[in-house]
């Protein structure tokens, strides 16, 4: 059975049993605090598991994407350990529970229907507490005692040790499904059933408290399966990923052979570059935070692999469209974005082997200091300063390390890592409990809040819950709390924070009663409103008047509209890879953030700015429908990718030209937003830009601003017309520029004299020179011509120069090109300077610059770089 059978096999048994079938969550949920990544199939269920909002089914199922970092190490080694991969997965809300998840998972697996597995090659594992599901095995299945294994809470309870150990929440028994391919000798693991029936409160004993709702959870690996079925001794082999491994061995320049020892690096390239592709297509490009952060590191991970088989250039973006081959049929959506992925990862390819460049000649510093001292490894500090200073990835230095012959100090270098991780908080992912808070109570007791604001900005609403000091409360009377109570009523006219638009403000009011709100937030269905009762007594029950501030509104929903202009000027102009990244919408200011490689030009920012102002000037309408995902998806309506979107969506269409999945509030006419004004475009990230813009009476007022501006300078320069400015700058820059040349002369006689006397009195060290000067007021310009008068006048001459400019440090190290070729090197001697100022840099083995934050001790630098010279040449 091939990969995309068994995904539709599945997930088409559990509809029959009345399971509704949903789709992938997005890999990256950026409204779940809790992970960096989607690890598991439930994630998006949370809610369901908790009791929280309106039900709108009882049993699903769904093949998930998932994305974990824990066992990185052992993937490409073992056979079955991925980063990123598919889990399928049945799931029941408070509906069926451990007799039909258990008979249900043996039919699936066993049935001739359906994967039809030998029922002798199964065994299973249970909780030892949990004699209903060993029974269920034992005496319906009729599973052989020898085949069920009673397991401790370690193994078979989730989350793992819970009753002991914890976390508090929601937590429960788990049974595991094995398969023993090869007569039984090897032993796979291929599901676990999950049945989340406690919540854990406290220290045992008696901690385990029923939940008035049972639930299941249970989690299969598709790739794992499909290797079983498919009688394969690795899921890398299995018919989708063994073509990735033969594209990604063809793309490095070796042969793949599952045995062979080019067989593991092939594996994690084709592992991570799938991760990559899939993350950088929701939007999350390589980065030094968070989710971006973990991207950076897989794809320099994979890049390195093929750096040791030899590939010494970028690579990994090739492979993009082989993912996307065997990927698009259950998720089209990725074909949609090749180009801008495959620019973003050669970037950063580009990027890395830079690096690894620059790395190898501190590399060989520290090889020759651990020779020079009589060590057989590396020390642990100095791998883990070429890791974080210079990017050099530990396996890369233990693989360079081997070559010579000497070992990496990797304990101490593992510690080092562990401080840095817990210090800046870039461990993949953060723990997940499923504990009750107020906002978890109060969604149990209140239906969603139903939103008026498309429609009215005021309404009348009544007081279902309020949070004040992170509780729920009945009431609140004290005025000028520090934190904002948060308000939810039953109905409200205030938009809530979305999509890139910011949330409504205003006041809330009822007799003796007035409630400014400052901000308003979404959780779930519940719209949140913040803010600080100004008189009276806030009660539950009690009516109130919501009134949002209508010009703050209508400057809004300008700059919203405009973002849709700008997406289709963008797209018209730039082509259709420009697609929106993200986007802030505020009182007539908006930023947008689209995919492109390189910075807009002035004349195509002219050209999307006539063509935003030529739609205002249209007046089209602007209208909006809600309808089913996949119509508004068959209509081509525009999604962001990343985002996920409800079973029925709102459709913003504007004249012919604009059709945009959007749930904020909008014009009804295009000429209402007035004008558009462009005021910078610039880079966020790779492959992605932003452009920030104005509209209504701030674009106004910022053009009314620069020819203010402009008149002003006019008037300085004595300039009768501002058209005659450029003319007048030209004849400025022409006089600047002969005055240049003049100080030029004296300043090139000066510096020969300065040179003279700093060879005369230089310390020499077998027959070199060894110059530290502290130049005063000095260019950078005037520091390089320096360098090079010494290295003329100065046969055999090693240098280091300092000089402060704007208040940060600029270094200059040279050396002959003789003395390059006995070992002396400039970037070796300028990095070493520039860590006692805060900074660092390099260049070319004879020269190099620096910079650095502290100039206070920038004569400590320079004797610091001098030591450097000394002691390489004493050696």
């Amino acid at each position: 059975m091939k990969t995309d059978e068994l995904r539709e096999s599945y997930l088409s048994f559990f509809e029959e049993k009345g399971c509704v079938r949903r789709p992938s969550d997005v890999l990256v949920p950026r409204d779940d605090p809790t992970v960096l990544f989607t690890p598991a199939g439930m994630n998006q269920f949370k809610d369901q598991f908790l009791g929280v909002g309106k039900l709108e089914f009882t049993r699903a199922t769904t093949c998930q994407m998932c994305l974990r970092t824990g066992d990185i190490q052992n993937v490409g080694v073992t056979a079955y350990h991925h980063t990123f991969f598919e889990m399928l997965g049945n799931f029941s809300f408070g509906d069926y529970f451990k007799r039909e998840a258990i008979h249900w998972a043996w039919e699936y697996l066993t049935d001739k229907k359906w994967l039809g597995l030998d029922p002798s090659l199964l065994s299973v594992t249970v909780y030892k507490e949990d004699d209903e599901a060993y029974n269920i095995w034992h005496d319906e299945i009729k599973l052989p005692a020898n085949r069920i294994s009673r397991e401790n809470e370690h193994e078979n309870f989730w989350p793992a040790g819970a009753p002991s150990l914890g976390p508090d929440g929601v937590c429960g028994p788990c049974s595991e499904i094995f398969y023993h391919p090869n007569g039984g000798k090897d032993n796979v693991e291929i599901w676990n059933l999950v049945f989340t029936q406690f919540n854990r409160v406290g220290d045992p004993p008696d901690n385990l408290k029923p939940l008035p709702k049972q639930n299941i959870d249970t989690g299969m690996g598709l790739e794992r399966t499909a290797s079983v079925l498919q009688g394969v001794p690795s899921n890398f082999e299995i018919d989708t990923l063994k073509q990735l491994c033969l594209a990604a061995a063809d793309t490095v320049g070796t042969a793949y052979k599952f045995e062979a020892p080019e067989g593991r690096p092939i594996r994690r390239i084709s592992d991570h570059v799938r991760a990559i592709t899939f993350s950088i297509h929701e939007g999350v490009n390589p980065g030094s935070l968070k989710e971006s952060y973990v991207v950076r590191q897989l794809l320099r991970r994979a890049l390195l692999e093929g750096y040791l088989l030899g590939k010494n250039e970028p690579f990994l973006y090739q492979l993009v469209p082989a993912v996307v081959e065997i990927m698009k049929t259950p998720y089209p959506d990725i074909v949609k974005t090749v180009e801008n992925v495959q620019n973003t990862i050669k970037v950063e390819e580009e990027q890395f082997l830079d690096v690894i460049e620059k790395g190898l000649t501190r590399f060989a510093g520290f090889l020759k200091k651990a020779e020079q001292e009589g060590k057989s490894e590396i020390s642990g500090e100095d791998a883990f300063d070429l890791h974080q200073t210079d990017g050099f990835l530990i396996e890369l230095t233990e693989a360079l390390a081997a070559k010579n012959n000497i070992a990496v100090n990797r304990n101490e270098f593992n510690t080092l890592m562990d401080r840095h991780q817990k210090d800046s908080g870039r461990n993949a992912f953060a723990n997940s409990v499923m504990s009750e808070g107020p906002l978890t109570a109060l969604h149990k007791t209140t239906s969603d809040t139903i939103f008026k604001g498309y429609e009215t900005t005021e309404a009348e609403g009544k007081v279902v819950g309020i949070i004040a000091e992170d509780r729920l409360v009945e009431s609140v009377v004290e005025k000028g709390h520090a934190h904002p109570v948060a308000v939810v009523l039953d109905e409200t006219p205030f938009y809530a924070e979305a999509g890139g638009q910011v949330g409504d403000t205003g006041f809330m009011e009822a007799d003796g009663v007035k409630f400014e709100v400052i901000n308003t937030q979404k959780n779930g269905g519940l719209i949140l409103h913040l803010g600080h009762l100004l008189e009276g007594q806030l009660n539950l029950g009690q009516t109130l008047k919501a009134t949002v501030v209508e010009t703050r509104r209508a400057g809004i929903q300008r700059a919203h509209s405009a973002t849709h202009l700008l997406h289709h000027a963008l797209r018209t102009v730039l082509g259709e890879n420009a697609m929106q990244r993200g986007s802030k919408v505020e009182e007539d200011t908006l930023r947008f953030d689209f995919s492109h490689s390189k910075a807009v030009t002035p004349e195509e920012l002219s050209q999307i700015e006539d063509i935003i102002n030529q739609r205002v000037s249209e007046g089209a309408d602007v209208s909006t429908e809600l309808m089913k995902l996949q119509k508004a998806r068959d209509l081509g309506a525009m999604a962001l990718f990343g985002e996920k979107y409800p079973d029925n969506v709102r459709v913003v269409q504007m004249g012919d030209f604009s059709i945009e999945l959007c749930g904020g509030t909008h014009l009804t006419n295009t000429g209402q937003v007035g004008l558009c004004k462009i005021v910078n475009e610039e880079p966020v990230a790779k492959g992605v830009r932003r452009i920030h813009a104005l509209t209504g009476s701030k674009a106004l007022e910022k053009t009314r601003n620069t020819e203010k501006l402009i008149q002003e300078i006019a008037a300085q320069l004595k300039v009768p017309r501002p058209d005659e400015l450029p003319q007048r700058i030209a004849q400025l820059q022409d006089e600047l520029r002969d005055t240049k040349k003049q100080l030029l002369k004296y300043s090139s006689k000066s510096l020969s004299g300065t040179a003279d006397e700093l060879l005369e009195r230089a310390p020499t060290v077998n027959d070199v020179k060894i110059v530290s000067y502290h130049a005063q007021d000095a260019s950078r310009d005037q520091l390089r011509e320096l360098a090079d008068l010494l290295r003329k006048k100065g046969k055999q001459v090693a240098l280091i120069l300092g000089t402060v400019i704007d208040g940060k440090v600029a270094l200059m190290a040279a050396v002959n090109k003789d003395l390059v070729k006995q070992g002396l090197k400039a970037g070796d001697c300028v990095k070493a300077s520039a860590k006692v100022v805060g900074g660092g840099g390099g260049g070319r083995p004879d020269m190099a610059e620096a910079g650095g934050k502290d100039p206070d001790k920038l004569d400590d630098a320079l004797a610091t770089g001098a030591d450097y010279y000394r002691s390489q040449l004493e050696a």
